[in-house]
């Protein structure tokens, strides 16, 4: 009979990355990688569309800059939280493996559900949709382009995004880390042109920057969705904790470094804004970054659009990377089609679960109503985000034997945890909207999949699905992860 301590390391194991030699993914992402894929994800289309929209909900300058400081906080609590769950279980597929140990399968089974169908693509979608808006706006000027054109060109940014992140976990990296350099410049054009402008006194926007405020429980929740929409990201350097070199180093680090950095980039910008426009021409302004550069950039403000493009296209590459690794990790537990588990013979890579991952934000596109979208995605990313959490809590007491290389205070996962219950219900609460129901239905549909094929597995469903993976096996030249080469 094995004596407890052997239990115990054998049990820790369980939950840790214990695949053989060979079905590991190629540890290739460092730590200036994985701060590049933290900021490269988080600055993105966000900045340069949300800062209208949480000053449309506070109505004044002060309670605006206190919402991006805010929500910059509310994400450093939430990495730290991940930084715990990441480095305690060294698993791919960030909130997978967590809810998994925590809750079981069943509530792991509809996260993997809920992101391989709603937030993961619907955030490709929305990013790629922005990217196309912005890349198609210098030639369109004084008119919205047409939506055909803005569809096609997202369509073509996932197709090459996709094909890169399939081809080699190195030349993914490459490209994230040139886009992270080249938004940086655009973020540090906006911030250094926006301190100039405000050492030469231009401080009038920032008087009675309180004055006028009307705030109410729903308008605070609505200026947090957009904002947090901004600093979505935060946790996507949990989702490839097996490809990151030293990730107990690493992991809090690149978290440590990265949204702070983040937070004061966001803050700075808003400020640039506010140097050049009243909050009423801020809201006016179709797009917030192209009337600053068009203000204060003039003869050389076609480098903002650029640049933003630019930006967006970093932070699609960072979701793509990530959320790859999510499908790859569902499919290796059985919880989705077995194909989406194998590897590349030639590249090493999870390269089905990407291309799917493509294909199901190829789809989102076709309707390209981004507001929409975007409470689509907050609504379950923030429901998960909660229960994610409180998985950290409960395992506190349940898995004590586990080794913890970072731990948080307990009073930080009960605030992040009470934070996304308001989240979820007050939007809810202050401005019913269908979507909301449409995807509170499809995640608890999730449960007829799950018994149906996951949990008894029928027959015929395995006798479906064998043909189509042994093709697929085939035409991609992919195999089981244990039967992929060193």
């Amino acid at each position: 009979m094995e004596t407890s301590p052997r239990k115990r390391r054998e049990d820790q194991k369980s939950i840790q990355s214990n695949e053989p030699k060979t079905t590991s993914l190629q540890k290739e992402v460092g730590l200036l990688s994985g701060i590049c894929i933290i900021v490269g994800t988080i600055i993105g289309s966000g900045i340069f569309i949300s800062p209208k929209s949480v000053l449309s909900n506070t109505e004044a300058v002060g309670p605006c800059l206190i919402i991006w400081a805010a929500c910059g906080i509310l994400a450093t609590l939430g990495a730290l939280c991940f930084a715990e769950l990441g480095t305690m279980i060294t698993k791919s597929g960030g909130e997978y493996p967590y809810l998994m140990e925590a809750f079981g399968p069943i509530p792991a089974y509809l996260f993997s559900w809920t992101s391989l169908f709603i937030i993961k693509p619907s955030s490709f979608a929305i990013i790629c949709l922005s990217f196309a808006e912005y890349a198609s706006a210098p030639f369109y000027a004084g008119c919205q382009p047409p939506v055909v054109v803005v569809k096609c060109l997202a369509a073509a940014a996932i197709l090459v995004i996709t094909t890169v992140n399939a081809l080699s976990v190195r030349l993914g990296s490459y490209v994230q880390n040139v886009f992270t350099a080249a938004k940086l410049v655009i973020v540090a054009i906006i911030i250094i042109s926006g301190l100039v402008l405000l050492a030469q006194g231009n401080t009038k926007n920032f008087e009675n920057s309180f004055e006028g405020t009307k705030l109410s429980v729903g308008a605070i929740s609505l200026a947090f969705y957009n904002g947090l929409w901004a600093y979505d990201g935060w946790n996507q350097l949990n989702y490839i904790t097996e490809e990151l070199r030293n990730p107990f180093r690493n992991l809090p680090l690149a978290i440590i470094i990265g949204i702070p950095l983040v937070t004061g980039c966001y803050i700075l910008m808003n400020v640039a804004y506010f140097t050049v426009m009243t909050a009423t021409e801020l809201l006016q302004s179709q797009a917030v970054a192209v009337t600053f550069g068009d203000r204060v950039l003039y003869p050389a403000s076609w480098v903002v659009p650029l640049f933003v493009a630019f930006s967006t296209i970093g932070a699609a590459n960072g979701t793509c990377f990530t959320a790859g690794r999510l499908v790859y990790v569902a499919g290796r537990e059985g919880h989705m089609l077995k194909v989406l588990s194998y590897i590349s013979v030639k590249h090493l890579t999870p390269a089905p679960a990407i291309i799917f991952f493509g294909i199901i934000a190829t789809i989102y596109i076709i309707p390209g109503d981004i507001n929409s979208l975007v409470n689509y995605f907050s609504f379950a990313a923030w429901m998960f985000y909660g229960l994610t959490v409180l998985g950290l809590i409960v395992m506190r007491f349940t898995r004590k034997d586990l080794e913890r290389p970072i731990k948080v205070p307990i009073f930080i996962p009960i605030l992040v945890t009470l934070i996304s219950v308001f989240l979820v219900l007050a939007p809810i609460i202050s401005k019913p909207e269908w979507e909301y129901l449409y995807c509170m239905l499809f995640i608890l549909s999730g449960t007829v999949f799950y018994f149906l094929f996951v949990h008894y597995k029928f027959g015929w469903a395995q006798k479906i699905s064998k043909p189509i993976t042994m093709h697929l096996q085939m035409l991609m030249e992919v195999v089981p992860a244990e039967e992929a080469p060193e």
